[in-house]
């Protein structure tokens, strides 16, 4: 009886973990078939290995080199194809180095940035609102280039290409970062594939996009999609990545601050590789320009060769006299003479350097102690101080400030002009108008003889005060104290006739 009840109990086990492999083995099946069919849910495993992580801690270094097969590479292919993927990403950044020839001065040339785009995007009110945002001076008038300083050692020079073939053909040939602006509401149009095109042919500098007239839109979603679809379209003109800012709505006539301010920090710090060509070649923006021709040739001969002086910086390498150049929308010619001018807008780091020599000229005169304490004394700025944001655009009337050859000239518009007197002939009248501002610049007394001199009356038939500083006011007691006297007399006198009329 023993054993057979043995033998029973020893089925039983043997069918009850049999049933509990079945089981097993069928619910292993049906998940099988349930990630066959959708996958494995992603919430439960996210749910899973976060709170797995928040559980248990990070591990150490003495822990992975304690059991390295923990923290081994789940599959090799798939960590092979990542470290070749990093490495080809690293290697991408990297390039040959490329000296700039231009920098070898004590102040680079300042770098052109040229704002483009199709006509009613908001060039002009970009430039503006740009040249605002460095030397905190607006302007209501636009012409030629305008230069600032944007940092210690660099300066930027904006242009405005107009909508015409010639001249993205001219600003594609000096641009070193182009703005390209494209209208949100309207999309890309032909304007910016042709200048896209014609920069393929001139090296490709460096490309930002700007997008516009976002307050257009008033449904957020529409924007956002907007957004997106226009990156993805200009991140194929250009390359992927290319950096894409946003611009809303104007407020007084400017785009808002902090964008404006985001877009010029981005411009200050960014990096600009040099193109070969212009790298070995020279090259020039004109700033101005000035016809030297006698004036008594030009009467008499209209159609002579002229004399023309071109003011700017100088890129790339070095000119030379009696060299070819070619002028842009010109033709060829010949220069005759190359002068250097002093600097209009200099960089900060051009005074440092002027201060540094006149600290060494005094350690080798006064001895290394007064050196010290001067260079003690004196430190170096970390920022640009109102002072040192010089901007230069002599084409808009702005500084005022032409450096000839052998002179310099302060330029006043013709708004702030004063009239001056000619001496031993007639003043010859123009109108009403300038009449009013000669008689207002030549007055024959000043304000305070006329001041000294003047009656005021507060009220028709008043009291007349007269302002001759402290004396004033006892004049004026003088002439209350007389007609209180004068009316105590007549009303004595009217009070005796009364009187004689009753006797």
């Amino acid at each position: 009886m023993d054993e057979q009840q043995q033998n029973k109990t020893h089925r039983k086990t043997k069918e009850t973990r049999g049933d509990k492999r079945r089981e097993w083995r069928k619910k292993k099946d049906e998940g099988k078939e349930r990630e066959g069919d959708h996958g494995p849910s992603p919430s439960s495993s996210s749910s899973a290995s976060s709170s797995s992580r928040k559980g248990r801690p990070t591990p150490t270094q003495a822990e992975r080199a304690a059991n390295p097969k923990a923290f081994a590479f789940q599959s090799g292919r798939n960590a092979i194809a990542g470290e070749r993927r990093n490495l080809d990403r690293e290697y991408k950044k990297m390039h040959a180095p490329l000296v700039d020839r231009s920098d070898v001065s004590l102040d680079p040339p300042p770098y052109v940035v040229a704002v483009v785009g199709p006509p009613g995007v908001g060039k002009t009110t970009l430039v503006k609102s740009l040249v605002k945002n460095y030397t905190h001076q607006g302007f209501s008038h636009i012409k030629g280039p305008i230069t600032v300083v944007s940092g210690k050692s660099r300066r930027l020079t904006f242009i405005e290409c107009p909508n015409d073939l010639n001249s993205m053909l001219d600003i594609s040939k000096v641009a070193d970062l182009i703005l390209l602006l494209v209208d949100a509401s309207y999309g890309f149009e032909m304007e910016t594939f042709e200048f896209l095109n014609i920069l393929q042919v001139h090296g490709f500098p460096k490309v930002m996009g700007v997008l516009t007239h976002l307050d257009g839109f008033k449904d957020n979603k529409v924007l956002r999609k907007t957004k997106k679809k226009l990156k993805q379209r200009f991140w194929s003109e250009i390359y992927p990545g290319a950096k894409l800012f946003y611009l809303s709505g104007l407020r007084y006539g400017r785009y808002p601050k902090v964008e404006v301010h985001n877009l010029a920090r981005f411009i200050s710090i960014i990096k600009l590789r040099p193109l070969t060509w212009r790298n070995t070649h020279p090259y020039l923006l004109g700033d101005r320009f000035e016809d030297l021709t006698d004036p008594e040739l030009l009467r008499t001969q209209p159609l002579c060769n002229r004399t023309v002086s071109i003011y700017g910086y100088t890129r790339g390498t070095y000119f030379k006299p009696h060299m070819k150049v070619h002028i842009a929308g010109v033709g060829d010619y010949t220069m005759k003479e190359v002068t250097l001018l002093p600097d209009p807008c200099p960089t900060p780091q051009a005074a440092n350097t002027i201060l540094a020599k006149e600290q060494a000229e005094q350690q080798h005169q006064g001895g290394a102690a007064a050196a010290a304490a001067a260079g003690a004394t004196k430190k170096k700025p970390t920022r640009i101080n109102e002072k040192e944001k010089l901007f230069y655009a002599p084409m808009s009337d702005l500084g005022g400030i032409l450096y000839d050859k052998d002179a310099m000239y302060v330029n006043i518009p013709d708004h702030q002009i004063n009239y001056t007197r000619i001496e031993g002939g007639p003043e010859p009248s123009q109108g009403p108008g300038e009449d009013m501002v000669r008689t207002l610049q030549d007055p024959r007394h000043t304000i305070d003889e006329k001041m000294e001199n003047a009656d005021v009356s507060l009220f028709a038939g008043g009291n007349i005060i007269h302002v001759e500083g402290d004396t004033t006011r006892r004049r004026i007691k003088k002439e209350e104290e007389e007609e209180e006297e004068e009316e105590e007399e007549g009303g004595g006198v009217a009070k005796g006739k009364k009187q004689q009329q009753k006797q």
